[in-house]
């Protein structure tokens, strides 16, 4: 029997990263509370949320299941993904001129073995015109994902410089991810089999 690949996640992105490296998989997107507990620091907070969505997926032993949370901190603050443009513009405004961090949280399950991980890449912002941040919140890309804002789409042209991965900011750290489906056990498109 193939080793079988669940991806935890509705995230195109994610899709499109694992699809990338020739990963085969289903998805199976559990519905988990995705507040932020009082005083719950970032790398807590999107660990947290990876392994109750890891492990909230039904699997089979030789299943494997891989699960992320992507979140945006600047200030100390969390930034989750803006539910109008007013709040979207307030993220900009936020990250403008400025650097801010990128955490994910990685878990992946296979049986009775889940092993987790954060990854933080730093990410900074050129200062942001009232102009610029009025035509991006006009956009439909902002609002579907944390922080507002999607590097490897037209807010590619805000970042000045990444210190980090750049897929982590994406949504899915690749290097990461593979790590943590081989330390479970699943093969990865150039193991041998």
């Amino acid at each position: 029997m193939a080793d079988l690949l669940i991806l935890a996640s509705r995230s195109p992105r994610r899709r499109e990263l694992l699809q990338s490296v020739g990963l085969r998989f289903d998805i199976a997107a559990p519905d988990i509370d995705e507040r932020v507990r009082r005083g719950e620091a970032p790398r807590a907070y999107v660990k947290r949320l990876a392994r109750a969505k890891a492990m909230a997926v039904q699997a089979g032993p030789s299943t494997a299941v891989l699960a992320a949370d992507t979140t945006v901190v600047v200030g100390g603050k969390i930034l989750g993904k803006p539910r109008d443009r007013a709040e979207a513009a307030r993220m900009l405004r936020a990250l403008s001129g400025r650097a801010h961090h990128v955490y994910t949280g990685l878990a992946a399950r296979r049986g009775e073995k889940i092993l987790s991980q954060v990854e933080r890449t730093q990410v900074w912002f050129k200062a942001l015109t009232r102009a610029e941040i009025a035509w991006y919140v006009a956009l439909p890309e902002p609002y579907d994902k944390a922080g507002g804002y999607a590097i490897q789409g037209t807010a590619g042209a805000f970042v000045v410089r990444i210190a980090g991965s750049y897929s982590n900011v994406v949504g899915l750290p690749l290097h990461a991810a593979l790590e943590l489906l081989a330390a479970v056990g699943h093969p990865l498109p150039w193991s041998a089999r």
